[in-house]
């Protein structure tokens, strides 16, 4: 751990509770337990860089997470701590109503891989009073993950938000746009995604998401070509069609 983290963990370590910083303890050493080498090589396998890791596996994060339960104050512990697994657990433990927008901007900041950056946006950013917000602000960022946390949040709040209508969607294809000729490849495929995950909430939407995916497609710029032509791929299958008239025929009959 750098020095600059070591002074961040033990000032934070002084503010927490005796059973916050004993949990934070018990997960620490229960991760190094569940250390294992494969798990260890799967983080540079599917690409997830970070300085401090133990190599455990998603699965065996989820059932320590479900051990604790939610909590917002052994989240924000954990995640100065500064260990990977630790910020995943955090993710998961927090407690979106009591996230604010300045925590949300601190972690941002701190995201140095695409796990991280896609776990906190799915699993807890994207449930926050201030997700639309974020994602407007940080869609200008310039560092490769924070951008990256701006579409992520958005692929992650059409994929999950059920009571949002059209418009902020619609309105949100124009920032997919203007993103799409960042080249970075953890930028790029989160556009893609936010793209698919757009078009998939609505046949209206999907039409929108269809005509920007085939503009796209025809850009001389091979980085908007990618995006297009991939996204394409799923707002025009028979599996999003199905959906879409399964839909309709629901409504139809109520």
């Amino acid at each position: 751990m750098s020095d600059k983290k070591s002074t961040a963990a033990r000032a934070s370590s002084k503010a927490i509770s005796h059973g916050v910083k004993s949990q934070v303890e018990h997960a620490l050493a229960w991760l190094e337990r569940k250390s294992t080498k494969r798990d260890r090589e799967n983080l540079s396998r599917f690409a997830i860089t970070t300085t401090q890791s133990f190599g455990v596996s998603m699965a065996n994060m989820r059932v320590l997470a479900k051990e604790y339960g939610r909590s917002h104050e052994l989240a924000a512990a954990l995640w100065d701590t500064g260990w990977y697994e630790a910020r995943m657990l955090a993710t998961l433990v927090d407690e979106p109503e009591r996230v604010k927008a300045a925590q949300m901007d601190r972690w941002c900041k701190d995201f140095d891989n695409w796990a991280i950056c896609d776990t906190a946006c799915m699993h807890l950013f994207d449930r926050t009073p201030h997700a639309w917000r974020k994602i407007e602000q940080w869609r200008r960022r310039k560092p490769e993950f924070e951008k990256r946390a701006a579409f992520a949040l958005l692929a992650s709040v059409a994929l999950h938000d059920k009571s949002t209508d059209q418009a902020p969607f619609t309105s949100s294809l124009k920032w997919i746009e203007e993103a799409s000729d960042d080249p970075r490849n953890f930028v790029k495929k989160s556009v893609n995604w936010a793209l698919r995950a757009v078009g998939g909430r609505s046949a209206i939407l999907n039409a929108a998401a269809i005509k920007l995916a085939k503009r796209l497609a025809q850009s001389q710029d091979s980085t908007p070509r990618w995006i297009g032509k991939d996204a394409l791929k799923q707002l025009t299958g028979p599996a999003l069609i199905k959906r879409f008239s399964s839909r309709d025929r629901r409504l139809r009959d109520q």
